[in-house]
């Protein structure tokens, strides 16, 4: 009915933001979140507004973003189109690294102050990834603030021993490699991890896996040199108790990246792997936390 028309429209235009410029067809106008009454008859609200250092980090990546990712993202594609290689590294995605770094746009995502960051919380990181996501391919990997790594180096921070974020924490930190987290498996349901089959058997000083890994994001990746394996190291235990997780090198005898899955017919860059693990011998001090912990 006309009289519904009229009355949609004028709602609409009494909600409507007030007219912006973007730089760039996906910015925003570079306000910040603050704090909105909507508590009329429901209580206090929540305030959103951020910490003036995530503000000030904001402000920093918003033009980061337009002077930097976005010009980049014809060239990254054109990069790995180049040598015919889906998996190829784009030189560029190392020059948007350096430039991030030096704007101090650097592991942002690690939620607690460590000796390598001041740590944000989650309420101050949300706006800032939300920003990252309008260049996904880039811009959180040029922040080193990508999955699955971002989960691998929070794991490490809060459970590795001091040699094992020496030999592949620091490294992750600073950008110089790339992990991936291998726990999913093709013959089972693997998002209830008590499913897992993989076999990690304890021989002496070392563990033995066995078992087929796939849809592991990130191993077809020419920079990832370390897996966080899953596996069962006690079947017969408490259901929520029989799996461990372990470091596994990937250029460990026995470790075999079998394919590279599509995903709707595309590759990815990253890649997401079937990986083969056959009589694989990592050193019992590449189990992290305890036994069953996983």
């Amino acid at each position: 009915l006309p009289w519904r028309v009229a009355h949609v429209a004028s709602w609409r235009s009494s909600c409507a933001d007030p007219p912006a410029e973007p730089t760039h067809p996906r910015s925003r106008p570079s306000r910040a979140p603050g704090p909105v009454d909507r508590t009329e008859g429901y209580g206090p609200g929540m305030d959103f507004a951020l910490s003036p250092r995530a503000e000030t980090l904001r402000e920093e990546l918003l033009d980061f973003m337009d002077s930097h990712v976005y010009p980049a993202e014809p060239v990254h594609a054109e990069q790995i189109a180049a040598p015919g290689d889906p998996h190829h590294h784009p030189p560029v995605m190392e020059e948007l690294k350096a430039e991030a770094r030096r704007r101090g746009l650097w592991n942002l995502f690690l939620p607690r102050q460590t000796k390598w960051t001041d740590g944000l919380s989650n309420a101050d990181y949300a706006p800032l990834a939300e920003i990252t996501g309008r260049s996904p391919g880039i811009a959180p990997q040029a922040l080193n603030c990508s999955a699955p790594d971002t989960g691998n180096m929070e794991l490490l921070t809060q459970f590795g021993t001091d040699e094992q974020k020496e030999q592949w924490l620091v490294p992750r930190l600073e950008g110089e490699i790339r992990s991936a987290c291998a726990m999913t498996e093709p013959a089972m349901a693997s998002s209830d991890a008590t499913n897992i089959e993989c076999r990690i058997e304890r021989d002496g000083d070392d563990y033995v896996i066995n078992g087929r890994k796939w849809w592991i994001s990130g191993a077809a990746d020419e920079r990832c040199k370390i897996f966080i394996l899953m596996g069962k190291t006690d079947p017969s235990a408490s259901r929520h108790l029989q799996q461990s997780m372990v470091l596994v090198p990937r250029d460990t005898p026995g470790v075999v990246i079998e394919r590279a899955l599509p995903v709707f017919g595309y590759q990815d860059q990253e890649g997401h792997c079937e990986i083969s693990f056959t009589d694989v011998r990592v050193p019992v001090s590449n189990l992290i936390a305890d036994e069953g912990s996983g």
